[in-house]
């Protein structure tokens, strides 16, 4: 067993049970090393035995041994128990079945299955926040109802059910304060309905998702386009939120903050955290909630509330997305193995790792972030005090209204209200962030106007 991430007593929760469990501090060395054991040999072999599965399409099989969707799934359920099983009991899989009625894509009702792993927290809090990393294992030729047609989905998205896997691999050999959800869902492709189960026996448990990430189709490096790209990752991300009520739009047109959205924050906390741990790879920040008309696993968390991104390569080729498999005048159609790049899926794994390390053990967001609307020349903030026992104090963050990350930073100790002199709110957009004692920074909170 690896250095794990804490020292504190802790009880676990969300049913895994009680214990008291010794862990030390991460230091940047221990979110080094967690990135590099990221292996793109796993990986391709996960991508590999997912294909050859001939079809995982969430109509086909549920019984057949070799080849369907039941087949993929006993295989995942059976690797996420075997990293289960070196955890030490803190990893905890299960099956989440659920029946799907008749929809469009659906011409029966059918019973689909999410594979999930809880890594559990060690630092029980009364709302303790979560951390959810998604990949869809299902797949499609080109019909979405086509059970029988091979449907080796590769790239969309046995790439992304590879990064989860490797994901929990990797990090369940460390302890983080919060607890990390690797989760491998169906139905993607009849309509986001794994995702959307979920995410509503999420919201109905009382979850606290602080994030939720999706990667899907994150293996292509040679783009329809001609274009050749392994040294980016978009990441998508909403700015106003999906589940705003109208009097939360009334409050946002009249401050600002259309760029400033729970989602958007936290996209700009993993361009962040890829720039500073993983080399060769950038994350390109995509101001919007997902490719053009299109959509992905991180909506139906978004339409509850929770903040939630997309990671996808940068420049896709639809002859290898949702293709029957064949070859038209020498062109080779179909999401074949062949065509994924398998060092670049670890590169967005790593960046996957990387932030989630740190949400997992740096202090939540400050709650309750108030700006105050008093005419003034100065701008004073406001906030409610967070309660970790490691807390080294807050960080005001401002940056010009057209600027599209945070330019400035002010470290102010432990306090809960702080005026930032001769900077003028009509001018600049300001938000706060916690610290502990190791310099690991929570996600910024953008702050409602206050008294």
């Amino acid at each position: 067993m690896r250095p794990s991430l804490r020292v504190t007593a802790c009880a676990v929760v969300l049913g895994c049970g009680s214990t008291a469990l010794s862990c030390r501090a991460a230091e940047p060395a221990d979110i080094a090393r967690m990135v590099r054991d990221i292996d793109a040999a796993n990986i391709e072999r996960t991508i590999r035995k997912l294909a050859s599965f001939g079809t995982r399409n969430t109509l086909s099989s549920q019984t057949d041994p070799a080849r369907g969707i039941g087949a993929a799934r006993d295989w995942l359920y059976a690797e996420f128990q075997k990293i289960a099983r070196e955890s030490s009991g803190r990893l905890k899989v299960e099956l989440q079945s659920f029946e799907q009625g008749v929809s469009p894509r659906i011409p029966k009702p059918t019973r689909l299955t999410n594979v999930i792993a809880m890594l559990r927290g060690e630092r029980y809090t009364p709302e303790q926040r979560i951390y959810i990393v998604s990949g869809h294992y299902d797949s499609m030729p080109s019909r979405p109802t086509d059970p029988n047609s091979d449907a080796p989905g590769a790239n969309d998205d046995a790439s992304g059910a590879a990064a989860v896997l490797e994901l929990a691999r990797v990090m369940s050999e460390y302890r983080f304060d919060a607890p990390i959800v690797f989760i491998a869902v169906a139905g993607e492709e009849q309509g986001l309905l794994g995702s959307a189960y979920a995410a509503e026996q999420a919201k109905k448990n009382g979850w606290r998702v602080q994030a939720m990430f999706t990667n899907d189709i994150i293996g292509n490096t040679h783009g329809g386009n001609n274009i050749f790209d392994d040294k980016s990752v978009r990441v998508f991300s909403e700015g106003v939120p999906t589940d705003e009520t109208p009097a939360q739009a009334a409050i946002r047109r009249s401050v600002g903050g259309e760029n400033d959205g729970p989602s958007r924050q936290l996209a700009r906390y993993i361009k962040e955290a890829g720039d500073r741990y993983v080399r060769g790879i950038k994350v390109q920040l995509i101001y919007r909630r997902d490719r053009y008309s299109r959509g992905g696993d991180h909506i139906p968390f978004l339409e509850r509330g929770f903040p939630a991104v997309r990671f996808t390569e940068p420049n896709e080729d639809y002859r290898h997305q949702h293709q029957d498999v064949r070859n038209v005048d020498g062109v080779q159609y179909g999401d074949l193995p062949e065509f994924v790049d398998f060092p670049y899926v670890a590169q967005v794994t790593r960046i996957n790792a990387a932030a989630l390390c740190l949400l997992g053990s740096a202090p939540d967001s400050p709650r309750n972030a108030t700006l105050s609307s008093r005419l003034s020349y100065d701008t004073t903030l406001a906030w409610a005090a967070n309660t970790e026992p490691d807390l080294a104090g807050y960080e005001i963050v401002w940056r010009p209204t057209d600027s599209s990350l945070w330019t400035n930073a002010r470290f102010v100790g432990k306090v809960t209200t702080f005026t930032v002199n001769g900077l003028s709110k009509d001018n600049y957009l300001f938000g706060i962030r916690a610290l502990d004692r190791s310099g690991r920074k929570s996600p910024v909170s953008y702050p409602k106007p206050g008294r």
